[in-house]
């Protein structure tokens, strides 16, 4: 399988890996999620090159996670905002925030940032449940299977 082609894939991770699967493009949702919205803004915080930071933000836009503004016209200079569907992935980053501090800190490593949750103030962890029953999501309780809709069909096709 080829990178470019990804995005034709059918599985969910495949297609979502063909908008943010690269470092920069993470690093930028990142910022984007601090507010970030201005070009210069994202190039002097990641220290990413102008090439590299334009191509990554024209594909965010084309997949429909940024949106390009105009915020100033004389001359004409564009921020980018997030889209409901990059809110969307607000936790995605926040199980790969999660994950890199608990697996990839030293155990005596100070935290580099931690989680508030604004509405009760709480510094906290996050943990990923079921939306049916709130138990915890693990690999141990968690399978991905086929689209339980189409099981009839396909017991039928055998």
């Amino acid at each position: 399988m080829r990178w470019n082609d990804l995005g034709e894939e059918n599985c969910p991770v495949a297609r979502a890996l063909s908008v943010v699967g690269d470092r920069w493009t993470l690093l930028i949702l990142r910022e984007a999620f601090r507010r970030v919205r201005r070009f210069e803004d994202f190039q002097s915080r990641l220290g990413v090159t102008r090439p590299v930071l334009a191509e990554r933000l024209r594909k965010l836009v084309e997949s429909g996670v940024l949106e390009k503004l105009p915020y100033q016209q004389r001359p004409l200079r564009h921020e980018y905002r997030l889209t409901e569907k990059g809110k969307a992935l607000n936790s995605v980053l926040i199980s790969l925030f999660a994950w890199g501090d608990s697996q990839m800190r030293a155990p005596d490593e100070p935290h580099y940032m931690r989680l508030r949750h604004t509405t009760c103030g709480h510094v906290m962890t996050p943990v990923v449940v079921c939306g049916e029953c709130g138990e915890p999501m693990t690999p141990q309780t968690t399978e991905m299977v086929a689209d339980l809709a189409d099981e009839p069909a396909r017991r039928e096709a055998v």
